[in-house]
């Protein structure tokens, strides 16, 4: 379900949206008069079911407007929507057809787009009278009007878009044990219709299937059906614009997702609009296609062609799926049809590291050649003990053939004596660094390195000499142009035929790019945590200071005005509890004992407030923890403690927990345990969803930690590591 921000914004967005679109009509009908002023205005009116609210409304309408944008002809647009979802009552819906017919009677277009089954039912009622005549073209009826109840010859547009028969085949082909199939949808009259084109249409398979048909239930109800379904279980969603007990919701933005969090079954859907919310998809409704095609057919009209003329066009559909969610039911693309559009496709590990594998095996290969080189130059020089006289010549021979290789070599490559100097620079390198061979012979090579590497870069390279281990670091080094390039740098040691220690073999490769990605990602991911947490902060400083204190005010006046009255005492004590629920949301948004008072504190109100709200008992320790801990730290473990324990009531189905924290041995360590369910830790990323991602995420941005330890029927351990100095543990508390 929506959080109360989410749903804020989602509306704020849509009402921004449904101000814009109206804005682009008109900028469609000035340019279109700019390229065409001496010829007459066309008229075109955009009668929608509902508002700019529906996501599905709102597609098919841009794609209208895109394909308007080739009108070769000046257009006046006209756009009206019939708030169905808002309006349902049949008298008002009267009154929005009275009104039109009087709006267009001096005014008639030359052509009607009706985007859903009530304008078209509209239109076919009013059709040989008040629009007599008029050219009509119709989308989204979702197969709610008979396409042979329209014989009207004035009539054409988008026959059936919904697909429910295909979209089965495709779950029973994805799902073979299924026995039961869940129909969820709403109340209002576009869902009872869209119900029963699906209960006609889906008759055939009431004899090898269990039809269950949740259409009839108030939301909170349904996601509880939901949520415990039968094994061997489908769910297929049909719409909902309003629940039994009258609440309205928005289909694909609102009641969608609250369906598809809430479903414990594979979760498939009819239309486009509704993927992205955790539904596999289907035998889909391309919304944007639809308003295309009746885009198109209006323009063919305003060049002449008769809508007797233009063959109705079949439903705009394509089989579209989730891969995330395929992933999580454990279903296979390769049983999907041919041609499937799969969205949200993780790139595999070549994809996203080509470059790095490609560099790598490269690197390998050079290695191989060196490596293989100076096996045979030992094997060489061995023979060579046995003729003097040869051996000057072989050694000659094969270090001339070191070199070729060497400075034919796609990576840089130095070679040092057991002294630690440098002897050797191959062409790449010179070629790098813009110097000479002489130059960097020595020590000279170290004078390229950036200061602040320096240092670090010197003690490893002499540490390793020292101990004769292999090394690899990596530091800025000053490129012919004067850039600093970072370089990863492989060191080797080297052993003469005897055993006795020859030096270093070392190889370089250019890894700033690498390094410059590395860091956008990690500074991108800091920025948008910090953007989401100033959000929460601000949200929950409205809350608290302004919504929570007229809701005090207000319950305090009632108090006053009460005397013996039990409805408004009653009233009052809501409003007071009302109050706390803001509050305590305000507080889970952004804790202020977090700032004044630390962690400790903070952690303690958030159990205290969180087992009083859930009825449950959460046993919290601490000890040892630092005063003064950075923000960015007690930030980090107070978010992972939220995320841990809200999962921990959510799934363990116990109703005690404890939270542990303290500071030891140069670390802070917080542990939230339950004696639960468990769960199965290979698919604790499927089945606790972005939880345990943003949990970690946040941990690796303070250099933390995050360990779990979880097994089915014997609870859940997280444990959460963070580093911090020496200076902050001894002012511990």
């Amino acid at each position: 379900m929506f959080q109360s921000s989410e749903r804020s914004a989602l509306k704020s967005e849509s009402w921004r949206l449904s101000k814009l679109l109206p804005l682009l009509f008109i900028a469609l009908g000035f340019s279109l008069y700019a390229a065409a002023q001496d010829e007459p205005a066309r008229r075109i009116l955009v009668l929608n079911a509902d508002g700019f609210l529906f996501p599905a409304i709102n597609v098919i309408d841009q794609a209208i407007y895109k394909a308007l944008m080739n009108s070769p002809v000046r257009l006046e647009l006209y756009y009206e929507h019939m708030d169905a979802n808002l309006f349902p009552d049949p008298s008002d819906q009267q009154r929005f057809r009275d009104f039109y017919i009087r709006k267009y009677e001096n005014r008639r277009p030359d052509v009607v787009i009706t985007v859903g089954p009530l304008p078209l039912r509209f239109m076919l009622d009013t059709h040989q009278k008040a629009f007599a005549g008029v050219p009509v073209i119709f989308c989204l009826q979702n197969g709610t009007v008979s396409s042979d109840a329209v014989t009207d010859p004035d009539f054409t547009g988008v026959d059936s878009d919904i697909a429910p028969v295909e979209t089965l085949e495709v779950a029973l082909r994805l799902r073979p044990r299924t026995k039961h199939v869940i129909v969820a949808g709403g109340s209002d009259d576009y869902d009872k219709q869209t119900e029963a084109v699906l209960k006609r249409q889906l008759h055939v398979y009431e004899d090898r299937l269990d039809f269950v048909y949740l259409t009839d239930l108030a939301m909170p109800d349904l996601l509880e059906r939901l949520r415990h379904p039968p094994a061997n279980s489908v769910i297929l969603f049909t719409s909902m614009g309003r629940d039994a007990a009258g609440k309205q919701f928005i289909p694909g933005s609102e009641s969608g997702p609250m369906i598809a969090a809430a479903a414990n079954a594979p979760f498939f859907s009819l239309a486009d609009v509704y993927l992205n919310h955790g539904e596999v998809g289907g035998y889909v409704s391309d919304l944007s296609k639809q308003g295309k095609i009746a885009g198109g057919m209006a323009l063919r009209i305003l060049n002449g062609e008769k809508p007797r003329d233009i063959p109705r066009a079949k439903g705009a559909m394509t089989y579209m799926f989730d891969w995330r969610v395929l992933k999580r039911w454990g279903m296979s693309e390769r049983d999907l049809p041919v041609g499937s559009i799969v969205i949200n496709r993780q790139p595999t590990i070549w994809e996203s590291y080509k470059p790095y594998i490609i560099g790598g095996i490269s690197l390998v290969l050079v290695e191989t050649v060196l490596i293989l080189g100076l096996l045979w130059n030992r094997r060489r020089r061995r023979e060579a003990e046995a003729q003097l006289t040869k051996s000057f010549e072989t050694v000659r021979e094969s270090e001339g053939r070191f070199r070729l290789v060497a400075n034919t070599a796609p990576v840089m490559i130095w070679m040092s004596g057991p002294d630690k100097l440098r002897n050797y620079c191959n062409q790449p390198w010179l070629g790098f660094t813009g110097r000479s061979l002489e130059q960097d012979l020595g020590n000279g090579w170290a004078q390229g390195v950036h200061s602040e590497d320096s240092d670090r870069c010197l003690e490893t390279y002499t540490e390793s000499f020292d101990r004769r281990e292999s090394f690899e670091m990596q530091y800025r080094l000053r490129r012919h142009d004067g850039e600093y390039r970072w370089v990863l740098d492989f060191g080797v040691p080297r052993f003469n035929p005897d055993g006795s220690f020859a030096g270093y073999i070392g190889s370089c490769i250019d890894i700033t790019e690498r390094k410059l990605a590395e860091e956008a990602l990690a500074e991108v991911g800091s920025k948008l945590i910090e953007a989401h947490e100033e959000e929460r902060t601000w949200i929950a400083r409205e809350l608290h200071d302004d919504i929570n204190q007229r809701i005090a005010l207000l319950a305090i006046e009632l108090e006053k005005s009460a005397e013996n009255h039990d409805r408004v005492r009653h009233v009052g004590h809501g409003l007071h509890e009302l109050g706390k629920d803001i509050q305590a949301l305000s507080h889970r948004l952004h804790s202020s004992k977090l700032d004044y008072l630390g962690l400790a504190a903070a952690a303690n109100s958030f159990c205290t407030e969180l087992a009083e709200q859930q009825k449950i008992e959460i046993h919290f320790s601490h000890a040892g923890v630092p005063n003064g801990l950075p923000k960015e730290v007690s930030l980090c473990l107070f978010r992972v403690l939220q995320e841990a324990l809200q999962n921990a009531v959510k799934h363990s189905g116990v109703r005690y927990f404890t939270v542990e924290l303290h500071g030891r041995s140069g670390e802070i360590q917080m542990v939230v345990g339950d004696l639960g369910v468990g769960f199965d830790q290979e698919n604790a990323v499927n089945l606790r969803g972005l939880g345990l991602i943003s949990m970690r995420e946040r941990l690796q941005m303070v250099k933390g930690q995050l360990s779990i330890k979880s097994e089915p029927g014997r609870g859940t351990t997280i444990r959460a590591r963070v580093p911090f100095g020496s200076s902050d543990h001894a002012n511990a508390s």
